[in-house]
Parts: C-alpha cells; structure tokens; sequence
C-alpha cells in the first residue's frame, strides 16, 4: 500500500492545474461541455427529433428542447432497457443506476454510458482527491485503505449485455481492479442485499484495516460506527483506526449529525461534503471551511438554473451561470453524457459564492411543506432541528414533517414526528425552539404564525428508536440510499407512519 501513495499523490496534486482552468473560466467550460454533448447527441433519437446538428447556441438549445422530467424520457429509457440503442446517446447503454426514488415508491432506471462513467464519475472522484490534497497537503491518505458505506442491491442482469444495480454498485463493478488494494470492504461485503447482516459484516471486516477515510450517508455510518464501538469497547473511531482523518458525506444534509460525529469519530478528522447522484456528479466541497460545494463544470454535464417561481408553468424558464444570484432558490436542470437531456433533477440549490461557482443543496423540488404559504424548505427544517437541539441539549437521528390542515376544532400546524439519540428535558422547551428558530429563519413561516392566526405553535411527536427504520422496511426501501422523506407537503408519509404507532 505504502508504495502506491506517493504516486497516486502526486497524479491527484498534478490534476489541480486542470480544475484551475475550469475554475477561472466558468462560462467557456461550460459551452464546451454543451458543444460536446450536443455533438454526441444529434446521432441519437431524440436528437434527431429536436434536430441537435442545427443546434448551435445555448438559446437554440433551451428554445428546441422542452425540460423533462423522469416519465418524459421513461419510455426510451425501457427500451434501452429491452436493448435498443441510440435512443438518447450514440454510445451503447449497458449499465442502468437503479435509484429509489425518493418522491414515489417505484425506482427509476438512470442510463449509465462509458463516458458518464469515466468523464463524469471517475473524472469527478479523482478532482475530489485533487481537493482534499489541495487543502491538506500533508495528507497521509492513501497510505491506508477507504471506507466505502454504499448502497445495496446486488448487479442484476435485463439481458445478455445490459445489467443494474444502485449507483455504488455500478460504479464499483467497473473500477479497475487496482482499486480493490485502497478500498474496504471486499466486493461480496459492499454489494450485499440485506442491510442489517450487511453493517455486521462491515463492522467485523473493516475493525482491524488501516482505515484512512471513511465515505457514506451518515445515517448508516452512524449505525456502523456504533456497532463498532460496541464491539471494541473503544471511545471513538479514532482509537479503532488511529489514522483516520477524512470522513467524506453526503445524500442528506450534515447539519443535524454533525455535532454527532464530532463525538463519535473523536479529534482531527476532516469532513468533505459532495454532491452526487445515480444522474451525475455534481459538485464538492474545495475548501473545508467555507459553506458550499464546488460546482463541477467541465464533466460532462451541462446545467441550467430553474427560479422556483417558474416551477409548474407550461413553459419554465432557466438561467445560466453568468446570471445566477446569490442565497435564491433554483431548481438545478442538467443535460448529461449519459443522455438525460434538459432533466429536472428534482433538487433545490443556493449558490454561496459566485467566484468561484459554489452551491449547496437546500432540498427537493417537490419536498416542502407550503400548505398554507409558508413555504418551509429543507435547509429551513434542517437548520431549526439543529438550533433546538443546541437550546435543549438534545440529539436528533431523523424527523419528518407534514402539515396539518384547518379543521372545525382549530387552525393549522405542522406536525414533526421526531426520533431522538438524546431525548430533550422538557419537549414543550424542545417545540418552542423549533418553532422559533423557523421563525428566524423564514420569514413567511413567521408572518403565517402571527398570533396563531394561520398557524399554531408545532405538533411534536416523540417516536421510540427504530420506528423510522420499520416504515423503511415495509416499503422496502431499507438500504443505503433510501431516506426518511423530511417533509413533505401532504400527510401520506406521516400518517403511514403514526399508524404504526
């Protein structure tokens, strides 16, 4: 292992030339990326049909091509599925991500081309290592192994050529085989189905490996890293790995875990958040103190930017790079080299910095709750969970929210179904911070609670340990990737849920 670090080391320092140029020339690398995703795309269906070769501005494109959504492009993706080819690409498509679909209970299949895989991936993941070794030049990072907390879901097979499997399992099933010496767990272990044998097996096969780094959604890595601990009788993961120093997150936000793993890891370890799907990756942290991802900008994706207000109109309207604004909602719309074309992802973002192009996700287009015009947001519940735990010296694992509608008996309220890791003292406390911190931090939330007129105070409801876990495993979806919906704008999640109760 020791002999491979210097070398990869230096590859990853030598990359940083390539980023500075993107970096320093936004607006160009991203009409190139275009110019070539188009040159790919006109020799496909559906760049035949909206005539791709006469396509030779920005405003030609966005003008020719409508924005689609995943049941727009379903019906070419089932037939790649069934084998066809150049549908929406002109490479062969024989890898498919399976992602679980966080806004509906059936999956969706997202094209995985041989240039998505290398020119945006992989491409993405060695400018990640480029980053970190920017920042921490000292860095001993490869000199022992990464642990890699994927998905599950074994390679399934649709024909003799075309396979699918969660975005992880793809990805790691076509990394060369060189890469098995720097990763933990063995191929068999990172692939396995069933998710509580799989944090068993983790645990057991990861305790005694020089763990450097440490990827996955902290919902899981938190579960890992306590059994961990329960097994070693350790303090915290720094005594069962003396020289980790990087925990790289995403998928949720950090906000509501982070004083956990603080704890839990113990001192001197690094967190790098990124930002990426089974559709692409998009962007990563570049600098650890500052708030925002770096956009990726020359990776094969071209992006859009939707103003929220523009959402459900007949004919929405995007924006580019040069005229985005800082702290505003945009829903992100990508053209990708796996052949999504105009795609409405579904994520929200908020760029913190214009020079250099940094976001960070603020939540779903379609995961809010805006019942009665208070249009609460993700990054709004995410940053008032937080401030009540702070005032109540309380730990939050995961919530979910949902409105609660006008009745004869009262107005309405937002009801929070809350699991704790440190339950709060006194809960009217824990409501009444939760509360006023939405207040702070959304101001039409605010004016709708004013004197309870449209809104009352919030409906918390304290949930044993394990009940979110139990609702994920009656819908199948216990794994990985799959995550409490943290609110939603109707009550179809939240009453399954209290059902159970």
């Amino acid at each position: 292992m020791k002999f491979l670090s210097p070398a990869i080391s230096r590859l990853a320092r030598l990359r940083n030339w390539r980023i500075e140029q993107w970096v320093q020339n936004p607006i160009a690398a991203q009409r190139e990326v275009l110019q070539d995703l188009v040159t790919h795309g006109q020799y496909s269906e559906l760049g035949r049909k909206y005539r791709m070769n006469k396509l030779f501005s920005i405003r030609a494109f966005k003008k020719a091509i409508p924005i689609h959504e995943y049941n727009d492009l379903k019906p070419y993706i089932d037939r790649l599925m069934k084998g066809e080819q150049n549908l929406l690409w002109d490479s062969p498509v024989t890898w498919f991500a399976k992602s679980s679909g966080t806004t509906s209970d059936k999956s969706k299949f997202i094209p995985i081309t041989e240039e998505s895989l290398e020119d945006c991936h992989y491409q993405a993941a060695k400018d990640l290592l480029s980053l970190y070794y920017n920042f921490n030049n000292e860095s001993d990072l490869l000199t022992g192994k990464g642990l890699v907390i994927g998905g599950s879901h074994q390679i399934s097979s649709l024909n003799e050529e075309a396979h699918y499997g969660d975005l992880s399992a793809v990805l790691l099933q076509n990394t060369p085989i060189w890469s098995s010496w720097i990763r933990t767990p063995e191929l068999s272990i990172a692939l396995m189905d069933e998710w509580e044998n799989k944090i068993e097996q983790l645990a057991q096969s990861t305790i005694h490996e020089n763990v450097t780094s440490v990827t996955g959604v902290p919902t899981w890595t938190l579960v890992l890293f306590k059994r961990i601990l329960e097994i070693t009788g350790k303090l915290n993961m720094k005594e069962v790995w003396p020289n980790l120093e990087l925990y790289v997150h995403g998928g949720v936000s950090f906000t509501p875990y982070k004083d956990q793993f603080k704890k839990i890891l113990g001192e001197g370890i690094h967190y790098m958040e990124t930002y990426n799907a089974s559709e692409g990756f998009f962007a990563a942290q570049d600098d650890l103190n500052e708030d925002g991802m770096l956009l990726f900008l020359q990776h094969g994706i071209f992006f859009e930017f939707m103003p929220l207000e523009e959402y459900g109109k007949p004919d929405p309207q995007t924006i580019g790079l040069k005229d985005v604004e800082l702290n505003k909602n945009y829903a992100l719309v990508i053209s990708t080299n796996g052949g999504l074309w105009r795609y409405l992802l579904g994520d929200t973002v908020v760029f913190t910095s214009l020079q250099p192009f940094r976001v960070k996700v603020s939540g779903r287009v379609k995961h809010f709750i805006n019942a009665f015009g208070e249009e609460i947001i993700i990054d709004n519940a995410d940053k008032a969970i937080a401030a009540a735990c702070i005032k109540t010296n309380s730990i939050v694992n995961d919530y979910t929210a949902a409105p609660v509608y006008f009745s004869d008996n009262g107005n309405g309220a937002h009801e929070w179904l809350i699991e704790f890791e440190h339950k709060p003292s006194d809960i009217a406390e824990f409501t009444f911070e939760l509360d006023s911190a939405l207040k702070s931090v959304n101001s039409d939330y605010e004016a709708k609670r004013y004197k309870d007129i449209a809104l009352r105070l919030p409906l918390v409801k304290v949930l044993d340990k394990g009940i979110f876990k139990e609702w994920l495993r009656k819908k199948g979806k216990l794994g990985g990737q799959h995550k409490i919906p943290r609110l939603c704008n109707d009550r179809k999640y939240i009453d399954e849920i209290i059902a159970m109760l």
